[in-house]
This record gives structure tokens, C-alpha cells and sequence, in this order.
């Protein structure tokens, strides 16, 4: 930099080439005054809240980018590199973890306050972007934590929605979406690279012809031409000096501006294409029920995967590499079937355009991919509609057409005469309208397939994808979903992870599997149980406040915290919990002094915005709140509370605090579930079915340490196949009767009967997930936890055993399983490829 610079002190005076990349607090003192003055323009003087936060974010990612050099420059060099690939990535807020990773807090903390500046409220004041919508995105963002951290040379692979997941208001209790703005004030983790752009064709048809040597050729004609640019965020590892790679892909128009046709007088047709190929990443999921928002989300899982094929390929080469040793260079992970169109963009890329052969190209697309399942709903495998498929990717229709037949026929050779199987692994869906199954197209094209957790791997391989396990034995595998101690233990809950380290040493936060588990000899210790609470409770009173100024609702930190957070969805029964507040506030009316805990119930999560069903229940949720916590006959004995806008910032807040982790979806239909770790590694105990990761947590923690009740999957299976008939729950449990008439009485709905009926209805005609089959145990299960919580030194002793022995639940497990079994791919520690080039 030329020209003056803000004055720096003269106790402590640095050299100039420190000032970017110092970690002493006179150093980043004067950067943030520079970035303040020299890259947004303000002055101290009337510097606003958001001109400080950016000229520190700016001034932390000063200290991001001489590790990114160096990432660059070893993805270049490395013999395998990581390309994760998702549709969403939920980072939360980068400062704060960026902070804690580089190991410059205490630094950082004093050189705000010599600026006059509140580190804590700046980290607090920063947003997040909103480019996912629950634990998918929240997964794959632990992941790159975990890759950087472990020193894996790693991109991962999205696209930067201008409007990401909508912000969630609450109004007389139902929810209202709000357009999430987060680039509105501009956004400074990012690298935009304007010269790292590709051509992403779209639409129009296919022509064959043979080339120079006269070899059958097709080429795709295209209706229209988008461009991707990258914008990279840099994924900082803990205590090392490697960064793992977030690469966003922005829809642009090749070209923005139709001079001709503006000179013709045609104003709005000169920006057309601008605005048609903007809107690809606009939104993230846009509705899909109406055909146009069927093309425009295939258009876009099409968009941010051939945009990063043509990277890999470009930094391939860059590296020395040619197309044809591609399989070598990358282990790319499909993060569920959003980037599953990869497998047959691979292929065009390869057949089409380096001319490759088609057996040699199959093999490389083969041993490039893997392919990570997160659902066992039937409904949720994408599947496009053939018709829709061929307007927006002619050419990938005819690839997958091949892939299909090849694909077939060495099924006929291993299954003669079986056109029932044959039918059922197709790629293509023969029904009254014909679909790609993207889901199959994902399994043929991929060397290894993986469930996120015990059971889900089991029940995979049982029904989803039973056949293509009996073909593929060997591709299955098991890897259990984990998350990231750094973000949600250290960065969430610096009073408890203080104590851990003051116990077992530093070493956990990296290692958690084997350190943390030293915290169990403290278990028994009466001092280290009165730090504990006491650190629990200031979590509670931290966000006691925070629901008091989100919502007005008053409650009482020394009440057990009882938590439920996550997307709303009927399978995870958040009106089973609901039932259950009704049983409680019934039986406190009825009996004053019930020898209970004081309970708060908080409630969190996001409805999508056509399921009307997830809607309601936020609604009934929100009803009996308002009639609860009015009521002075329960007074601060019984609360319930909706936290609005669920997100990564408030689950910061939400998990630390909790005494109660609520893990109630009917057995079988979770896949593994995140949340379940992150509450049970902040000391909260788990009140729970065995489902997903559930299973794996009660194992490791103790069955004595969890709250378990009912149906197992295969009981829930079993009651189905006898004919479950829910009216008899109804007519033979006194209690449960009780609550569902005051229901339709309308006492929680202002009189109106009609509002909950769906509802009722459904769980005494249907009841699909079982709700009041597990009604009597889940009512057990809550007054053992009740009558727990009444023996605190008995509580807090299962608190630490839980948080002891959840040390295999770090997404560095996970991380180091992927590496073995599926990527194969060396540290860069391990390699010997760390780079001291520049990007």
C-alpha cells in the first residue's frame, strides 16, 4: 500500500510487513483501523457497529489468506484432493470460529479494547449466510471444519444463494417467512474471482456426427449459455496453518447487456438474459410443486455441478494432470442426490468433450464418486419427470439412457429372468409418467455408498436400497455423522470447554475421541459438579435473556430446559412433545403440589413454506403456549416458548443451555440427526426413540445415562404390517383421551374447533408416525427425567458421563473414517505437499 496510514503506537511499534499478518494486538489494532479507513472508507469518529465488525472480519481474513496461499498451492501439488459437493452449506458466523481457530482471541480482545471496541458484541453482531437449511448444510460445514483441521486438501463445492433460507417471524403464532438479505451489507470472508468462470449450457438438442477420424460423435446445442463465477470463502483448521476451500458458484449472464436490442428501443429485452440467468442462484430451494420450480431447482443442482467438474479439471491440469488420471487427483463426495446429475456430467465431460472412450471414462466417473444417502423416506429420492429432464438436459438424458442400458444388462446377466428387479434398480422409473431416479443414477455411479449411521446403514440396505446392496455388497458401508467440537463446544460453550481443559488437558479439542473421556474421574467430585452447574446455569441465564427479548416470555433459569430444535416435520413429532406439555399442564392444574421440576419447554425450527401440516403444528405449539404461560395456577412451574429463526447463531446459544435434549422421531425415519451430539456434548441428557445416531449415543453413554422409549423400527414395522389402528390408543388410555378432547374443544384455540382438527384427525384416523402408540411411554420416560432433574448431584453426574464419553461423535472421527474406507487421501502433513506459494 502507497500513501498514509492510521498512526500506530509508539510503545509498540511494528514493522509495516507485519501489519497484515501480525498476531500481536498492536498489530491488529492498526489493521483494523486500516481496513476501517482504506477499504471502507469511514473514520473512527463515525464509524457505525457494521463498520467495525468489517474492518475486523477484514482483519482476521488478512491472517485467513497467508494460509490460503498455501492451500492453493498444495491442492495444486497433493496426489488426492477432497471436492465435497452439496447443495448447502450452513457455516453459521465466521468470526468468532475464525478467531478461536487462529488462536487470537485473547490478542484480538485487546486490541478492540484499545480501539474502545466490545470484541464480544462485534462477534455477536455478525449474521450468517443462509446457504442451507438444516443438517445437510450444518454436516457439510462441520466436515470442512474437520478437513482443515486434519490437513486434508479440500474444496467444497456449492452454490452462493443471493437469498438463502428465509428468515422465520412469528406472528399470533403462526410463522412468517421473511427474505433472509445476508450479502445486503456486503459480505468480507469472501474471495470473488472473476477469471475463474465456466459455461454451464442449458436446454435446446442434440446432433451426432462423426469427427476427423471417423468416430460417432454427439454435440449438444444449447438454448442458452450461463456462466458461473467463483466466490471462495476460506474454512480455517484449528491450531494448524492449513484452510480448507469454499468454493460458491454466482449465475451471470454471458453477456448482461444487449446493446442491439437497446438501441432498438427494447429496454426490458437488452437485460433479459441477465435477469433469466441471475435468477439460477437466486433463492435457495425455490418451490418446486409448480413445474417452473421443478426446472429451476434442476437447473441449479445442473449449475454448481458441472461448474465444479470444469474447475477440478482445470486445477487437474494445472497440476500436470491429464483428464484421463482424473480419478487419481479427486475423491468427490455426493452430500445426498442434490449433485447426483455430477455422475452423467462427468461422463459428458469426459466422452464429449476430451474424448475419452466411454469404457475408460465410466471407470474414472466410477472411482471418482461416492455417494452419501441422509434419507430413508421414499419421497424424499429426487426424481425428475422425464419430459422436464429432456428440455433442461438433453444431452444428460441420452447419457443416462446408456448408462441405464449397460447398466441392465449385466443385471440380467447376474439376475436372469427377474423383471421385477430389473424394474426396481432402473435408472429410469416406468410407471404412469416415467422419472430419473437420481438415487439409482448415484448408486451405479459411485465406487462406495454410505449411511450416516448404524441403524440408518442397516435399514438402507433393508428397503430403500435393499437391491442394490444385494448387487453391490461391497459398495455399502456405515459412517456416523458427527460434528465439530471446535464450533459447538469451544466456540458455543467457552465455560464448560474451559473446564474440560482445566481436567484433561488441551489435547481434547482435536483428539476428543481418546482426552475427553479423562473427564469421567471427575464425575464423582463434588467441587467439579458445583463448577459444572455453575457454568450450566450461567448458559440457562444467557439465554433466559435472549428468550425474553425475542419473545417477552419471562422464564425461570433454575427450571429444567427442556429443548426440542429442528426442522418441523411431522416425523419428528414435535406435537408428541406438545401432547405431553398438555399431560403436564393438566395434571399441575389438578394437583398443585405434584412433586415436579419447574419446566421450560422451548421449541425451535423452521416449517417449509408449502407444508401446511409443519405450519399448524408451529401454530398449535404457540397456542398452548399462550395459554400456559398466563395461567397463575401453574405460575413458574410450567413454560413453553417458540424461539424464533432457528439457525446456526441461535443453536450457539440454545445447546449449551439445554438440561434436556428432546429425540423423538418415530424410530426408523431419522437417518443420524446432528443436533442429538451437539445437545449431549454440552451436558444435556437425551430423551429419546432408537433412531439414527440415537442408537450409537445410548450405546456410548450408557443406557443408565439415557431416557429411552418406544417402538423400535422394527416394532413400528411389525404394528403397521398387523394394522395399526390409533382410534384404540385413543379410546384405551384415560389421559391421552383427555388431552385430545380438550384439543377439539377448542380451550387451546380460542374456542375455535375447527382450527387443530387436521391435526386430530390424522392421529386418530392414521396417526402415520405413530404419535399415540409411543404416547404411554414417552409420558414414562418424562417423569423419570423429572424426577432426575430433582436430584441434581445425581443430574449433574450424568451430564459429565454424557459429555464424557461422546468423544466419538466429533466429526474428525467421521472425517478420518472417510479418508480410510471411501477417499483415500493423505494429509498434507503426511504427503509432504505443503506449499509456501501464493493463490
Amino acid at each position: 500500500m502507497n500513501g498514509r496510514h492510521p498512526p500506530k503506537s509508539d510503545e509498540n511499534p511494528i514493522v509495516r510487513e507485519d501489519l497484515r499478518t501480525g498476531l500481536t494486538a498492536e498489530a491488529i489494532k492498526n489493521d483494523i483501523l486500516e481496513n476501517l479507513v482504506y477499504v471502507q472508507a469511514r473514520i473512527p469518529k463515525i464509524a457505525t457497529r457494521n463498520d467495525w465488525y468489517m474492518a475486523l472480519a477484514y482483519t482476521v481474513r488478512d491472517r485467513l489468506l497467508e494460509r490460503w496461499g498455501m492451500a492453493i498451492e498444495s491442492l495444486q501439488q497433493s496426489s488426492r484432493a477432497v471436492c465435497y459437493l452439496s447443495a448447502e452449506f450452513l457455516p453459521g458466523p465466521h468470526l468468532g470460529n475464525a478467531i478461536l481457530n487462529l488462536g487470537m482471541y485473547e490478542q484480538t480482545k485487546e486490541a478492540t479494547a484499545r480501539l474502545g471496541l466490545d470484541l464480544d458484541a462485534l462477534i455477536s453482531h455478525e449474521g450468517e449466510p443462509g446457504l442451507g437449511n438444516g443438517e445437510l448444510g450444518r454436516l457439510a460445514a462441520c466436515f470442512l471444519d474437520s478437513l482443515a483441521t486434519l490437513e486434508i486438501p479440500t474444496i467444497g463445492y456449492g452454490i452462493r444463494y443471493e437469498f438463502g433460507i428465509f428468515d422465520q417471524e412469528i406472528h399470533d403464532g403462526w410463522q412468517r417467512e421473511v427474505t433472509d438479505k445476508w450479502l445486503a451489507f456486503g459480505n468480507p470472508w469472501e474471495i470473488v474471482r472473476p477469471e475463474i468462470a465456466y459455461y454451464v449450457p442449458l436446454g435446446g438438442y442434440t446432433e451426432t456426427y462423426y469427427d476427423r477420424l471417423g468416430r460417432f460423435r454427439v454435440r449438444w446445442v444449447p438454448e442458452r449459455v450461463v456462466k458461473g463465477i467463483a466466490h471462495d470463502t476460506p474454512i480455517p483448521g484449528y491450531h494448524v496453518e492449513n484452510v480448507a476451500l469454499l468454493r460458491l458458484w454466482k449465475s451471470e449472464a454471458c453477456e448482461s447487456f444487449d446493446f442491439q436490442a437497446f438501441n432498438e428501443g427494447d429496454y426490458y429485452g437488452a437485460v433479459e438474459d441477465k435477469v433469466a440467468s441471475e435468477t439460477i442462484s437466486k433463492v435457495l430451494y425455490p418451490n418446486d410443486e409448480p413445474i417452473p420450480g421443478k426446472e429451476l431447482r434442476l437447473s441449479q443442482q445442473f449449475f454448481f455441478v458441472s461448474c465444479s467438474l470444469q474447475d477440478m479439471i482445470r486445477v487437474h491440469r494445472l497440476g500436470g494432470g491429464v483428464p484421463a488420471t482424473f480419478d487419481r487427483r479427486y475423491a468427490v463426495q455426493l452430500n445426498d442426490t442434490h449433485p447426483a446429475i455430477a455422475v452423467a456430467e462427468l461422463m459428458r465431460l469426459l466422452v464429449d468433450k476430451q474424448r475419452i472412450d466411454w469404457e475408460r471414462a465410466w471407470e474414472i466417473t466410477r472411482n471418482t464418486f461416492s455417494y452419501t444417502n441422509h434419507t430413508l423416506l421414499p419421497e424424499a429420492l429426487e426424481k425428475w419427470p422425464l419430459p422436464l429432464f429432456r428440455k433442461v438436459l438433453p444431452r444428460h438424458l441420452e447419457i443416462i439412457f446408456e448408462i441405464n442400458r449397460r447398466f441392465l444388462e449385466d443385471v440380467r446377466l447376474t439376475y436372469p429372468g427377474d423383471s421385477e428387479r430389473l424394474r426396481r434398480l432402473s435408472l429410469i422409473e416406468e410407471a404412469d409418467d416415467r422419472y430419473v431416479r437420481m438415487a439409482n443414477l448415484a448408486a451405479v455411479g459411485s465406487h462406495a455408498i454410505n449411511g450416516v449411521a448404524a441403524l440408518h446403514t442397516d435399514l438402507l440396505k433393508e428397503t430403500v436400497m435393499r437391491d442394490f446392496y444385494e448387487l453391490y455388497p461391497e459398495r455399502f458401508l456405515n459412517v456416523t455423522n458427527g460434528v465439530s467440537p471446535r464450533r459447538w463446544m469451544l466456540l458455543c460453550n467457552p465455560g464448560m470447554s474451559g473446564l474440560i481443559t482445566d481436567a484433561v488437558g488441551e489435547n481434547w479439542v482435536c483428539n476428543s475421541q481418546d482426552s475427553i473421556a479423562g473427564l469421567e474421574s471427575f464425575a464423582d467430585d463434588g467441587a467439579f459438579r458445583e463448577a459444572w452447574r455453575k457454568v450450566k446455569q450461567g448458559n440457562k441465564m444467557e439465554l433466559a435473556r435472549h428468550i425474553s427479548e425475542r419473545t417477552g416470555i419471562v422464564v425461570n433459569p433454575e427450571s429444567l430446559f427442556d429443548i426440542q430444535v429442528k426442522r418441523i416435520h411431522e416425523y419428528k413429532r414435535q406435537h408428541l412433545n406438545a401432547l405431553h406439555i398438555i399431560s403436564l399442564y393438566i395434571r399441575l392444574k389438578r394437583t398443585p403440589s405434584l412433586d415436579v421440576p419447574p419446566r421450560t419447554v422451548i421449541f425451535g425450527g423452521k416449517a417449509a413454506p408449502g407444508y401446511a401440516r409443519a405450519k399448524l403444528i408451529i401454530k398449535f405449539i404457540n397456542s398452548i403456549a399462550d395459554v400456559v404461560n398466563i395461567d397463575p395456577d401453574v405460575a413458574d412451574r410450567l413454560k413453553v416458548v417458540f424461539f424464533p429463526d432457528f439457525n446456526v447463531k441461535n443453536g450457539q446459544l440454545i445447546y449449551p443451555a439445554a438440561d434436556l435434549s428432546e429425540q423423538i422421531s418415530t424410530a426408523g425415519k431419522e437417518a443420524s440427526g446432528t443436533g442429538n451430539m451437539k445437545f449431549s456434548l454440552n451436558g444435556a441428557l437425551t430423551i429419546g426413540t432408537l433412531d439414527g445416531a440415537n442408537v450409537e449415543i445410548r450405546e456410548a453413554v450408557g443406557p443408565e445415562n439415557f431416557l429411552v422409549f418406544g417402538l423400535t423400527a422394527r416394532e413400528v414395522t411389525d404394528l403397521k404390517m398387523r394394522g395399526y389402528r390409533p382410534w384404540e390408543s385413543y379410546e384405551q388410555n384415560e389421559e391421552l383421551r383427555e388431552i385430545i378432547d380438550l384439543v377439539r374443544s377448542g380451550f387451546f384455540s380460542r374456542g375455535d374447533r375447527d382450527l387443530f382438527e387436521p391435526l386430530v384427525n390424522e392421529l386418530l384416523s392414521r396417526d402415520e408416525y405413530c404419535l399415540l402408540a409411543d404416547y404411554p411411554s414417552y409420558l414414562e420416560a418424562q417423569e423419570k427425567a423429572g424426577k432426575a432433574y430433582l436430584v441434581q448431584g445425581q443430574w449433574l453426574r450424568m451430564s459429565i458421563l454424557n459429555v464424557a464419553r461422546m468423544g466419538g461423535f466429533s466429526s474428525d472421527r467421521s472425517i478420518r473414517e472417510y479418508l480410510d474406507h471411501i477417499w483415500k487421501v493423505d494429509s498434507l502433513k503426511a504427503s509432504g505437499s505443503r506449499g509456501n506459494g501464493r493463490p
